[in-house]
């Protein structure tokens, strides 16, 4: 029997009332497929409606094959367990009952011998060497999306359905995924701005503004044919330019003539040289001739408008989002941050930081590295005296921003506009507004409620907020900015940093966005 995924007129709105998908048409075979997209133009709506967790307001989803979907929030309930997450609790408690004598005969019909070898099957799959009764509240993040991976994989699916499933993952983690999505010979339909993953790509569909696109191949083949479809958007933008000049250019040539005919008709008028009746049929026929030629005029410029406004409509879509940082003026010789001999953490007794000495000059660039738990966002913390250290010492020497993962800086219930007037108490409303537009927040934008943005949204405000501030940073401290972000925006962040002239600390996984920041060195934690 075929295995597909059919999505036909598909449409579903926001419980406001805003339409997401309308008369959506995809359809999915045995291959694996990127779902990509701005946030908020409905990736894991998709998935959802997809999975059969939402209900579409019309068209039809059709499914011919067996489907499993990787949850984001494994945490259920306090106490439960990579069993509970897996859905085999009662099926193992069975087993148990059954090898100590307990379990009645009726039971024993319904016992999967089977089951624990390949619970711990798939767990190793996915680099997780833990018991289906270890308690996931005892996991890392990371560990918990493998755990949630695995639970997926253990369904043996026809299709698998994936959204994010690098994100908090440590190096290990993501290469133990992209091995997995590598070797899978199912369907796959993976909601992902990983561009590492996405490389591992039978299709890719992006979703837009304008609807759903299917493009052929990997992710580097999509780029190639995003980069020309913008360059065509961009020329079909100029001629439409040039279309809507000339169209205004003829139509005040002709308002200019007729003004001069008019002229010349009321002089004749005037003159009395020719019989009224003659007159006043000449100027019927001017005045008939004037309403057609304005009405086609009108024709033209309306349709000559209507074809600008479809040209800068694509090249919004497609023009990579751009955030401009201000200049810092840091000097190379300037000494940023100096660590000398600096232990802490959260356990007293068990400092994770021990005894690291470092110092940061000038506009360096440096990778905190390491597995997760080796204590990297609590390095930060020190840094940014959020922890105090339990020895040594730590001398922050210039202006700095954090940006957390959850963006802690921005309190969720202010307007953007507020936020940065809050995080910067010299700057005025139009000094705020400016510094929020570099970073796409224009006009109304700028009054939307921080609790209200995505998580790449909310990531961008607080870039802008942080770095908008009188005088910019002279350093900036990231954990994981690229989780949250969608690709545009990952590409929009690569080019402010490429811009940047201070000093940069990085938390990041994503060995794309490292290569692009061009670090020029790494700070090993966990060795």
């Amino acid at each position: 029997m075929p295995v597909f995924v059919s999505l036909s007129n598909l449409s579903w709105s926001t419980p406001d009332g805003t339409p997401l998908f309308k008369d959506l048409n995809l359809s999915f075979g045995p291959e694996r497929t990127g779902i990509l997209g701005r946030n908020g133009s409905g990736k894991s709506t998709l998935l959802s409606l997809i999975s059969g967790d939402l209900q579409p307001a019309s068209g039809q989803v059709q499914i011919s094959g067996a489907m499993a979907m990787m949850r984001q929030d494994v945490m259920g309930h306090p106490d439960d367990t990579i069993a509970d997450l897996f859905g085999v609790r009662s099926a193992l408690d069975l087993l148990d009952r059954a090898e100590a004598g307990l379990a009645q005969t009726d039971e024993l019909a319904d016992a999967d011998w089977t089951l624990p070898t390949r619970v711990e099957a798939a767990l190793l799959r996915c680099g997780l060497s833990i018991e289906s009764r270890t308690l996931l509240a005892t996991l890392s993040g990371g560990q918990r999306s493998r755990a949630a991976l695995a639970s997926v994989i253990l369904a043996e699916p026809d299709f698998l359905l994936l959204d994010e499933p690098t994100n908090n993952l440590d190096r290990d983690g993501r290469e133990a995924v992209i091995d997995l999505i590598r070797r899978w010979t199912g369907g796959a339909i993976i909601v992902s701005h990983d561009r590492e993953l996405l490389e591992e790509m039978d299709a890719i569909v992006e979703l837009t503004s304008l609807g759903a696109s299917r493009y052929g191949g990997n992710f580097s083949a999509f780029r190639q044919r995003k980069d020309t479809e913008l360059d065509a958007a961009a020329r079909d933008l100029a001629h439409a330019e040039k279309t809507v000049s000339d169209t205004a250019l003829r139509a005040q040539q002709a308002s200019e003539r007729k003004a001069r005919k008019d002229s010349a008709g009321r002089r004749a008028r005037a003159k009395g040289d020719q019989p009224k009746i003659l007159m006043d049929a000449a100027r019927g026929r001017a005045e008939a001739s004037g309403g057609a030629g304005a009405r086609l005029r009108d024709a033209r410029r309306e349709v000559a408008d209507e074809a600008m406004a479809a040209a800068r409509a694509k090249i919004e879509v497609l023009q990579p989002l751009r955030m401009d940082i201000p200049s810092t003026g840091l000097a190379p010789g300037k000494t940023v941050l100096r660590l000398g001999g600096v232990s802490g953490g959260y356990d007293p007794d068990r400092p994770v930081i021990r005894d690291l000495s470092l110092t940061v000059t000038g506009p360096e660039r440096i990778v905190i590295a390491g597995p997760n738990g080796s204590g990297k966002t609590t390095l930060l913390k020190l840094i940014t005296g959020q922890i105090i250290p339990q020895c040594g010492r730590v001398e922050l020497m210039v202006p700095f921003a954090l940006l957390d993962q959850h963006v802690g800086l921005l309190t969720p219930a202010h307007t953007l506009r507020d936020n940065f007037l809050h995080l910067n108490p010299v700057a005025d409303t139009h000094m705020a507004h400016a510094a929020l537009a570099r970073f796409g927040f224009r006009a109304a934008d700028a009054l939307r409620c921080a609790g209200e943005l995505s998580g790449g949204e909310h990531l961008r405000a607080g870039l802008a907020c942080a770095l908008g501030a009188m005088p910019p940073p002279m350093l900036l401290i990231l954990d994981e900015p690229t989780n949250h972000l969608d690709l545009d925006g990952i590409t929009g962040l690569e080019a402010a940093l490429a811009a940047y002239d201070g000093a940069v600390m990085v938390i990041s996984h994503d060995r794309a966005f490292l290569e692009s920041l061009a670090p020029d060195r790494a700070i090993h934690l966990g060795e």
